[in-house]
Protein backbone atom coordinates (compact mmCIF):
# COMPACT_ATOMS: atom_id res chain seq x y z
CA UNK A 1 0.00 0.00 0.00
CA UNK A 2 1.51 3.34 -1.04
CA UNK A 3 1.44 6.55 0.92
CA UNK A 4 -1.33 7.84 -1.34
CA UNK A 5 -3.49 4.87 -0.42
CA UNK A 6 -3.67 3.38 -4.02
CA UNK A 7 -3.47 -0.43 -4.38
CA UNK A 8 -0.68 -1.77 -6.60
CA UNK A 9 -2.20 -4.28 -9.10
CA UNK A 10 -0.72 -7.74 -9.05
CA UNK A 11 0.76 -9.30 -12.25
CA UNK A 12 -2.06 -11.87 -12.35
CA UNK A 13 -4.68 -9.14 -12.19
CA UNK A 14 -2.95 -7.24 -15.02
CA UNK A 15 -2.79 -10.38 -17.25
CA UNK A 16 -6.43 -11.18 -16.58
CA UNK A 17 -7.38 -7.63 -17.49
CA UNK A 18 -5.47 -7.87 -20.80
CA UNK A 19 -7.02 -11.24 -21.73
CA UNK A 20 -10.55 -9.97 -21.09
CA UNK A 21 -9.98 -6.67 -22.87
CA UNK A 22 -11.60 -6.30 -26.28
CA UNK A 23 -9.54 -6.21 -29.48
CA UNK A 24 -10.06 -4.54 -32.84
CA UNK A 25 -10.81 -7.92 -34.49
CA UNK A 26 -14.61 -7.99 -34.65
CA UNK A 27 -14.60 -6.52 -31.14
CA UNK A 28 -13.67 -9.93 -29.74
CA UNK A 29 -11.89 -10.39 -26.44
CA UNK A 30 -8.19 -11.22 -26.57
CA UNK A 31 -8.53 -14.74 -25.13
CA UNK A 32 -11.13 -15.58 -27.83
CA UNK A 33 -8.74 -14.43 -30.59
CA UNK A 34 -5.92 -16.50 -29.10
CA UNK A 35 -8.18 -19.58 -28.93
CA UNK A 36 -9.18 -19.13 -32.61
CA UNK A 37 -5.53 -18.83 -33.67
CA UNK A 38 -4.55 -21.95 -31.71
CA UNK A 39 -7.43 -23.91 -33.26
CA UNK A 40 -6.37 -22.80 -36.74
CA UNK A 41 -2.76 -23.85 -36.17
CA UNK A 42 -3.94 -27.22 -34.85
CA UNK A 43 -6.23 -27.74 -37.88
CA UNK A 44 -3.44 -26.90 -40.36
CA UNK A 45 -1.02 -29.23 -38.56
CA UNK A 46 -3.58 -32.05 -38.66
CA UNK A 47 -4.22 -31.50 -42.38
CA UNK A 48 -0.49 -31.58 -43.17
CA UNK A 49 -0.11 -34.77 -41.15
CA UNK A 50 -2.98 -36.48 -43.00
CA UNK A 51 -1.59 -35.44 -46.42
CA UNK A 52 1.88 -36.79 -45.58
CA UNK A 53 0.38 -40.02 -44.29
CA UNK A 54 -1.78 -40.47 -47.40
CA UNK A 55 1.25 -39.84 -49.62
CA UNK A 56 3.29 -42.44 -47.76
CA UNK A 57 0.49 -45.01 -47.97
CA UNK A 58 0.18 -44.37 -51.72
CA UNK A 59 3.93 -44.81 -52.20
CA UNK A 60 3.90 -48.03 -50.17
CA UNK A 61 1.09 -49.43 -52.30
CA UNK A 62 2.93 -48.60 -55.53
CA UNK A 63 6.12 -50.13 -54.23
CA UNK A 64 4.30 -53.39 -53.51
CA UNK A 65 3.31 -53.89 -57.17
CA UNK A 66 6.81 -53.44 -58.53
CA UNK A 67 8.24 -56.58 -60.06
CA UNK A 68 11.90 -57.30 -59.52
CA UNK A 69 14.23 -57.65 -62.51
CA UNK A 70 17.89 -58.49 -62.77
CA UNK A 71 18.64 -54.84 -63.53
CA UNK A 72 16.37 -53.52 -60.76
CA UNK A 73 12.67 -52.87 -60.23
CA UNK A 74 10.39 -52.28 -63.16
CA UNK A 75 10.04 -48.49 -63.31
CA UNK A 76 6.63 -47.05 -62.60
CA UNK A 77 5.18 -45.05 -65.47
CA UNK A 78 5.19 -41.34 -64.78
CA UNK A 79 2.76 -40.27 -67.50
CA UNK A 80 -0.66 -41.40 -68.67
CA UNK A 81 -1.88 -41.12 -72.25
CA UNK A 82 -5.63 -40.60 -72.52
CA UNK A 83 -7.73 -43.24 -74.20
CA UNK A 84 -10.30 -42.38 -76.87
CA UNK A 85 -13.47 -44.11 -75.76
CA UNK A 86 -17.05 -44.06 -76.91
CA UNK A 87 -19.09 -41.76 -74.62
CA UNK A 88 -22.04 -44.15 -74.33
CA UNK A 89 -23.19 -47.46 -75.78
CA UNK A 90 -25.03 -47.63 -79.08
CA UNK A 91 -28.72 -47.01 -78.30
CA UNK A 92 -29.86 -49.07 -81.29
CA UNK A 93 -31.36 -52.49 -80.47
CA UNK A 94 -28.90 -55.37 -80.43
CA UNK A 95 -29.09 -57.52 -83.59
CA UNK A 96 -29.13 -61.30 -83.41
CA UNK A 97 -25.66 -62.81 -82.80
CA UNK A 98 -25.27 -63.91 -86.42
CA UNK A 99 -26.23 -60.51 -87.80
CA UNK A 100 -23.97 -58.73 -85.31
CA UNK A 101 -21.07 -60.94 -86.31
CA UNK A 102 -21.57 -60.14 -89.97
CA UNK A 103 -21.88 -56.42 -89.25
CA UNK A 104 -18.60 -56.40 -87.36
CA UNK A 105 -16.77 -58.31 -90.07
CA UNK A 106 -16.86 -61.54 -88.10
CA UNK A 107 -17.21 -64.95 -89.76
CA UNK A 108 -18.81 -67.04 -87.05
CA UNK A 109 -18.47 -70.50 -88.58
CA UNK A 110 -14.96 -70.23 -90.01
CA UNK A 111 -12.08 -71.81 -88.12
CA UNK A 112 -8.98 -69.80 -87.25
CA UNK A 113 -5.91 -71.23 -88.92
CA UNK A 114 -3.48 -73.09 -86.68
CA UNK A 115 -6.18 -73.35 -84.02
CA UNK A 116 -7.20 -76.47 -82.16
CA UNK A 117 -10.17 -78.20 -83.80
CA UNK A 118 -12.29 -78.60 -80.67
CA UNK A 119 -15.43 -76.49 -80.65
CA UNK A 120 -16.18 -74.17 -77.73
CA UNK A 121 -18.47 -75.36 -74.99
CA UNK A 122 -19.14 -71.91 -73.63
CA UNK A 123 -21.92 -69.54 -74.57
CA UNK A 124 -19.79 -66.47 -75.32
CA UNK A 125 -22.78 -64.24 -75.89
CA UNK A 126 -24.35 -64.91 -72.49
CA UNK A 127 -21.22 -65.89 -70.56
CA UNK A 128 -22.59 -69.27 -69.51
CA UNK A 129 -21.18 -72.77 -69.54
CA UNK A 130 -23.33 -75.40 -71.13
CA UNK A 131 -24.67 -77.94 -68.68
CA UNK A 132 -22.92 -81.27 -68.40
CA UNK A 133 -19.68 -80.07 -70.02
CA UNK A 134 -16.12 -80.39 -68.77
CA UNK A 135 -14.17 -77.52 -67.23
CA UNK A 136 -11.55 -77.80 -69.99
CA UNK A 137 -12.44 -77.23 -73.62
CA UNK A 138 -11.19 -75.84 -76.95
CA UNK A 139 -11.14 -72.18 -75.98
CA UNK A 140 -9.50 -72.54 -72.60
CA UNK A 141 -10.51 -73.46 -69.07
CA UNK A 142 -13.57 -72.29 -67.21
CA UNK A 143 -12.66 -70.86 -63.80
CA UNK A 144 -15.14 -70.23 -61.04
CA UNK A 145 -15.22 -66.87 -59.30
CA UNK A 146 -14.18 -68.57 -56.08
CA UNK A 147 -11.08 -70.09 -57.75
CA UNK A 148 -9.93 -66.68 -58.98
CA UNK A 149 -10.68 -65.01 -55.66
CA UNK A 150 -8.47 -67.60 -53.95
CA UNK A 151 -5.74 -67.23 -56.58
CA UNK A 152 -5.59 -63.44 -56.14
CA UNK A 153 -6.11 -63.49 -52.35
CA UNK A 154 -9.50 -61.88 -52.63
CA UNK A 155 -8.36 -59.54 -55.40
CA UNK A 156 -5.95 -57.93 -52.98
CA UNK A 157 -4.49 -54.51 -53.90
CA UNK A 158 -1.07 -56.02 -53.22
CA UNK A 159 -1.57 -58.31 -56.23
CA UNK A 160 -2.45 -55.52 -58.67
CA UNK A 161 0.00 -55.52 -61.59
CA UNK A 162 -1.83 -53.18 -63.94
CA UNK A 163 -4.84 -50.93 -64.32
CA UNK A 164 -6.51 -49.68 -67.49
CA UNK A 165 -9.67 -48.11 -68.77
CA UNK A 166 -11.50 -51.43 -68.86
CA UNK A 167 -10.35 -53.26 -65.76
CA UNK A 168 -7.72 -54.22 -63.23
CA UNK A 169 -5.13 -56.96 -63.76
CA UNK A 170 -4.08 -59.10 -60.78
CA UNK A 171 -1.28 -61.57 -60.30
CA UNK A 172 -2.75 -64.91 -59.32
CA UNK A 173 -1.43 -68.27 -58.19
CA UNK A 174 -3.62 -71.24 -59.10
CA UNK A 175 -3.95 -74.46 -57.09
CA UNK A 176 -1.51 -76.27 -59.40
CA UNK A 177 1.14 -73.64 -58.63
CA UNK A 178 1.03 -71.89 -61.99
CA UNK A 179 1.12 -68.10 -62.01
CA UNK A 180 -1.42 -66.24 -64.14
CA UNK A 181 -2.64 -62.73 -64.84
CA UNK A 182 -6.34 -62.24 -64.05
CA UNK A 183 -8.04 -59.34 -65.81
CA UNK A 184 -11.18 -58.27 -63.97
CA UNK A 185 -13.25 -56.33 -66.50
CA UNK A 186 -15.12 -53.27 -65.28
CA UNK A 187 -18.83 -53.67 -65.96
CA UNK A 188 -19.37 -50.10 -67.18
CA UNK A 189 -22.60 -49.93 -69.18
CA UNK A 190 -22.12 -53.44 -70.49
CA UNK A 191 -18.50 -52.87 -71.54
CA UNK A 192 -17.29 -55.91 -69.59
CA UNK A 193 -19.47 -58.29 -71.61
CA UNK A 194 -18.43 -56.61 -74.88
CA UNK A 195 -14.71 -56.91 -74.20
CA UNK A 196 -15.10 -60.42 -72.82
CA UNK A 197 -16.85 -61.58 -76.01
CA UNK A 198 -14.35 -59.83 -78.31
CA UNK A 199 -11.24 -61.22 -76.62
CA UNK A 200 -12.54 -64.78 -76.44
CA UNK A 201 -13.61 -64.75 -80.10
CA UNK A 202 -10.48 -62.96 -81.35
CA UNK A 203 -7.66 -64.84 -79.61
CA UNK A 204 -9.31 -67.64 -77.66
CA UNK A 205 -7.60 -70.30 -79.80
CA UNK A 206 -4.66 -68.30 -81.18
CA UNK A 207 -1.15 -69.35 -80.18
CA UNK A 208 1.93 -67.33 -81.14
CA UNK A 209 5.17 -66.64 -79.31
CA UNK A 210 4.65 -62.86 -79.63
CA UNK A 211 1.01 -62.81 -78.49
CA UNK A 212 -0.13 -63.14 -74.88
CA UNK A 213 -2.05 -66.39 -74.56
CA UNK A 214 -5.59 -66.47 -73.20
CA UNK A 215 -5.80 -69.63 -71.08
CA UNK A 216 -9.21 -69.28 -69.46
CA UNK A 217 -12.05 -67.10 -68.29
CA UNK A 218 -14.80 -66.65 -65.74
CA UNK A 219 -18.37 -65.44 -66.20
CA UNK A 220 -20.61 -65.49 -63.13
CA UNK A 221 -23.46 -63.03 -62.80
CA UNK A 222 -22.19 -59.63 -63.86
CA UNK A 223 -18.55 -60.64 -63.37
CA UNK A 224 -16.39 -61.09 -66.49
CA UNK A 225 -12.75 -62.11 -66.08
CA UNK A 226 -10.02 -63.25 -68.43
CA UNK A 227 -7.06 -65.40 -67.38
CA UNK A 228 -3.81 -64.89 -69.29
CA UNK A 229 -0.26 -66.14 -69.24
CA UNK A 230 1.74 -64.21 -66.67
CA UNK A 231 4.55 -62.15 -68.22
CA UNK A 232 6.86 -61.11 -65.40
CA UNK A 233 8.92 -58.19 -66.69
CA UNK A 234 6.44 -55.36 -67.00
CA UNK A 235 5.53 -53.56 -70.19
CA UNK A 236 7.45 -51.51 -72.74
CA UNK A 237 5.99 -48.19 -71.58
CA UNK A 238 7.45 -48.69 -68.11
CA UNK A 239 10.92 -49.39 -69.46
CA UNK A 240 10.86 -46.51 -71.95
CA UNK A 241 9.36 -43.79 -69.75
CA UNK A 242 9.89 -44.95 -66.17
CA UNK A 243 12.81 -44.11 -63.90
CA UNK A 244 15.56 -46.42 -65.20
CA UNK A 245 18.54 -44.28 -64.25
CA UNK A 246 21.09 -42.54 -66.47
CA UNK A 247 21.45 -45.55 -68.82
CA UNK A 248 18.50 -47.52 -70.14
CA UNK A 249 18.71 -51.33 -69.94
CA UNK A 250 17.05 -51.29 -73.37
CA UNK A 251 20.05 -51.27 -75.66
CA UNK A 252 19.61 -50.67 -79.39
CA UNK A 253 19.72 -54.40 -80.12
CA UNK A 254 17.10 -55.11 -77.44
CA UNK A 255 14.86 -52.36 -78.83
CA UNK A 256 15.07 -53.81 -82.32
CA UNK A 257 14.34 -57.27 -80.92
CA UNK A 258 11.20 -55.87 -79.30
CA UNK A 259 10.16 -54.07 -82.48
CA UNK A 260 10.68 -57.13 -84.70
CA UNK A 261 8.87 -59.45 -82.28
CA UNK A 262 5.92 -57.07 -82.07
CA UNK A 263 5.81 -56.84 -85.86
CA UNK A 264 5.78 -60.64 -86.13
CA UNK A 265 2.88 -60.90 -83.70
CA UNK A 266 0.88 -58.34 -85.69
CA UNK A 267 1.80 -60.00 -88.99
CA UNK A 268 0.32 -63.25 -87.65
CA UNK A 269 -2.91 -61.48 -86.68
CA UNK A 270 -3.18 -59.77 -90.09
CA UNK A 271 -1.89 -62.45 -92.43
CA UNK A 272 -1.89 -65.79 -90.61
CA UNK A 273 -5.52 -65.91 -89.53
CA UNK A 274 -8.86 -66.05 -91.28
CA UNK A 275 -10.70 -63.85 -90.50
CA UNK A 276 -7.82 -61.46 -89.83
CA UNK A 277 -7.64 -59.66 -86.50
CA UNK A 278 -7.12 -55.88 -86.34
CA UNK A 279 -5.84 -55.06 -82.86
CA UNK A 280 -6.90 -51.38 -82.85
CA UNK A 281 -4.93 -50.41 -79.72
CA UNK A 282 -1.23 -50.94 -80.43
CA UNK A 283 0.77 -48.93 -77.88
CA UNK A 284 3.79 -49.39 -75.62
CA UNK A 285 1.75 -50.26 -72.51
CA UNK A 286 0.19 -53.18 -74.42
CA UNK A 287 3.59 -54.72 -75.25
CA UNK A 288 4.54 -57.01 -72.36
CA UNK A 289 8.14 -58.20 -71.91
CA UNK A 290 9.61 -61.38 -70.45
CA UNK A 291 12.98 -61.72 -68.75
CA UNK A 292 14.75 -62.15 -72.11
CA UNK A 293 13.05 -59.05 -73.52
CA UNK A 294 10.79 -61.04 -75.83
CA UNK A 295 7.66 -58.97 -76.56
CA UNK A 296 4.07 -60.17 -76.23
CA UNK A 297 1.23 -58.15 -77.72
CA UNK A 298 -1.64 -57.99 -75.19
CA UNK A 299 -5.09 -56.49 -74.59
CA UNK A 300 -7.41 -57.46 -77.44
CA UNK A 301 -10.46 -55.76 -75.94
CA UNK A 302 -10.82 -53.37 -78.88
CA UNK A 303 -9.95 -55.91 -81.60
CA UNK A 304 -12.07 -56.34 -84.72
CA UNK A 305 -12.31 -59.34 -87.03
CA UNK A 306 -12.10 -58.63 -90.77
CA UNK A 307 -13.32 -61.25 -93.23
CA UNK A 308 -11.74 -61.91 -96.66
CA UNK A 309 -14.59 -60.18 -98.49
CA UNK A 310 -14.10 -56.92 -96.52
CA UNK A 311 -11.32 -54.42 -97.08
CA UNK A 312 -12.33 -52.45 -94.00
CA UNK A 313 -14.96 -52.26 -91.27
CA UNK A 314 -16.67 -49.05 -90.17
CA UNK A 315 -16.74 -48.70 -86.40
CA UNK A 316 -16.61 -46.18 -83.59
CA UNK A 317 -13.26 -44.46 -83.20
CA UNK A 318 -11.56 -45.98 -80.16
CA UNK A 319 -7.92 -46.28 -79.21
CA UNK A 320 -5.21 -44.21 -77.57
CA UNK A 321 -4.54 -40.60 -78.45
CA UNK A 322 -1.29 -40.24 -80.40
CA UNK A 323 -1.37 -43.76 -81.87
CA UNK A 324 -4.63 -43.59 -83.87
CA UNK A 325 -4.21 -43.28 -87.64
CA UNK A 326 -5.57 -40.07 -89.23
CA UNK A 327 -7.93 -41.79 -91.68
CA UNK A 328 -9.48 -43.95 -88.95
CA UNK A 329 -9.88 -40.96 -86.62
CA UNK A 330 -11.65 -38.93 -89.31
CA UNK A 331 -13.82 -41.58 -91.00
CA UNK A 332 -14.12 -44.54 -88.61
CA UNK A 333 -12.98 -46.85 -91.45
CA UNK A 334 -10.72 -49.47 -89.89
CA UNK A 335 -8.40 -52.06 -91.45
CA UNK A 336 -4.95 -53.49 -90.83
CA UNK A 337 -3.40 -50.25 -92.15
CA UNK A 338 -4.53 -48.59 -88.93
CA UNK A 339 -2.44 -51.07 -86.94
CA UNK A 340 0.51 -50.38 -89.26
CA UNK A 341 0.30 -46.65 -88.50
CA UNK A 342 0.14 -47.35 -84.76
CA UNK A 343 3.17 -49.62 -85.09
CA UNK A 344 5.05 -46.80 -86.84
CA UNK A 345 4.36 -44.49 -83.89
CA UNK A 346 5.41 -47.27 -81.50
CA UNK A 347 8.68 -47.72 -83.41
CA UNK A 348 9.35 -43.98 -83.16
CA UNK A 349 8.73 -44.24 -79.42
CA UNK A 350 11.20 -47.13 -79.17
CA UNK A 351 13.88 -45.22 -81.09
CA UNK A 352 13.47 -41.81 -79.44
CA UNK A 353 12.31 -42.72 -75.94
CA UNK A 354 9.61 -40.05 -76.30
CA UNK A 355 5.87 -40.39 -75.69
CA UNK A 356 3.55 -39.92 -78.70
CA UNK A 357 2.02 -36.88 -76.99
CA UNK A 358 4.03 -34.99 -74.38
CA UNK A 359 2.68 -31.61 -73.28
CA UNK A 360 5.71 -30.96 -71.09
CA UNK A 361 7.87 -30.40 -74.17
CA UNK A 362 8.18 -27.19 -76.25
CA UNK A 363 5.36 -26.42 -78.68
CA UNK A 364 7.12 -27.90 -81.72
CA UNK A 365 7.97 -31.16 -79.93
CA UNK A 366 4.69 -32.11 -78.22
CA UNK A 367 3.52 -34.33 -81.08
CA UNK A 368 6.06 -37.10 -81.72
CA UNK A 369 5.06 -37.74 -85.36
CA UNK A 370 5.30 -34.07 -86.38
CA UNK A 371 8.61 -33.59 -84.56
CA UNK A 372 10.02 -36.82 -86.04
CA UNK A 373 9.11 -35.80 -89.61
CA UNK A 374 10.67 -32.38 -89.10
CA UNK A 375 13.93 -33.84 -87.79
CA UNK A 376 14.19 -36.26 -90.72
CA UNK A 377 13.44 -33.58 -93.32
CA UNK A 378 16.16 -31.41 -91.71
CA UNK A 379 18.63 -34.33 -92.02
CA UNK A 380 19.02 -34.53 -88.24
CA UNK A 381 18.10 -38.20 -87.90
CA UNK A 382 21.07 -38.97 -85.66
CA UNK A 383 19.81 -36.45 -83.07
CA UNK A 384 16.50 -38.16 -82.41
CA UNK A 385 17.99 -41.21 -80.70
CA UNK A 386 17.03 -41.78 -77.07
CA UNK A 387 19.84 -40.18 -74.98
CA UNK A 388 19.57 -43.08 -72.49
CA UNK A 389 21.03 -45.47 -75.08
CA UNK A 390 24.68 -45.76 -74.08
CA UNK A 391 26.10 -47.46 -77.20
CA UNK A 392 25.16 -45.84 -80.49
CA UNK A 393 23.65 -48.13 -83.15
CA UNK A 394 25.34 -48.75 -86.51
CA UNK A 395 24.35 -45.92 -88.89
CA UNK A 396 22.89 -48.39 -91.37
CA UNK A 397 20.70 -50.00 -88.72
CA UNK A 398 19.43 -46.63 -87.48
CA UNK A 399 18.69 -45.44 -91.01
CA UNK A 400 16.78 -48.63 -91.75
CA UNK A 401 14.58 -48.17 -88.66
CA UNK A 402 13.91 -44.49 -89.47
CA UNK A 403 12.80 -45.34 -93.00
CA UNK A 404 10.45 -48.03 -91.71
CA UNK A 405 8.86 -45.42 -89.43
CA UNK A 406 8.26 -43.09 -92.38
CA UNK A 407 6.73 -45.87 -94.46
CA UNK A 408 4.36 -46.88 -91.65
CA UNK A 409 2.98 -43.38 -91.06
CA UNK A 410 2.38 -42.57 -94.73
CA UNK A 411 -0.85 -40.56 -94.93
CA UNK A 412 -1.92 -42.73 -97.87
CA UNK A 413 -3.02 -45.97 -96.20
CA UNK A 414 -2.52 -47.88 -99.48
CA UNK A 415 1.18 -46.99 -99.54
CA UNK A 416 1.88 -48.36 -96.08
CA UNK A 417 3.64 -51.73 -96.05
CA UNK A 418 2.06 -54.90 -94.69
CA UNK A 419 3.30 -56.12 -91.33
CA UNK A 420 5.03 -59.08 -93.01
CA UNK A 421 6.96 -56.63 -95.19
CA UNK A 422 7.89 -54.60 -92.12
CA UNK A 423 9.39 -57.70 -90.49
CA UNK A 424 11.51 -58.24 -93.60
CA UNK A 425 12.58 -54.57 -93.68
CA UNK A 426 13.71 -54.58 -90.06
CA UNK A 427 15.55 -57.90 -90.38
CA UNK A 428 17.09 -57.45 -93.84
CA UNK A 429 20.69 -56.35 -94.04
CA UNK A 430 20.35 -55.41 -97.73
CA UNK A 431 17.57 -52.87 -97.22
CA UNK A 432 17.16 -50.81 -100.44
CA UNK A 433 17.87 -47.41 -98.96
CA UNK A 434 17.84 -45.34 -102.12
CA UNK A 435 14.48 -46.49 -103.45
CA UNK A 436 12.92 -46.39 -100.00
CA UNK A 437 14.21 -42.86 -99.46
CA UNK A 438 12.48 -41.71 -102.63
CA UNK A 439 9.27 -43.45 -101.60
CA UNK A 440 9.37 -41.83 -98.17
CA UNK A 441 9.83 -38.39 -99.72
Amino acid sequence: MSDSGDEIPSPNTSLSHKLTSKTELLNLKLYVVIAILLAGVLAVSLLVFLCVRAHRVSRRRKSRIRVKHSSGSIPLVSKEIAEIKEPRPDPSPSPPPAAAAAAEGKIGNQKLKEARPTEPTVDVENGKRRSGESDVFGWGRWYSLRELETATRGFSPENVIGEGGYGVVYRGSLQDGSVVAVKNLLNNKGQAQTEFKVEVEAIGKVKHKNLVGLIGYCAEGAQRMLVYEYIDNGNLEQWLHGDVGPVSPLTWDIRMKIAIGTAKGLAYLHEGLEPKVVHRDIKSSNILLDRKWNPRVSDFGLAKLLGPESSYVTTRVMGTFGYVSPEYASTGMLNEGSDVYSFGVLLMEIITGRSPIDYSRPAGEMNLVDWFKGMISSRRGEEILDPLIEVQPPPRSLKRALLVCLRCIDLDVHKRPKMGQIVHMLEAEDFPFRSETRSAR
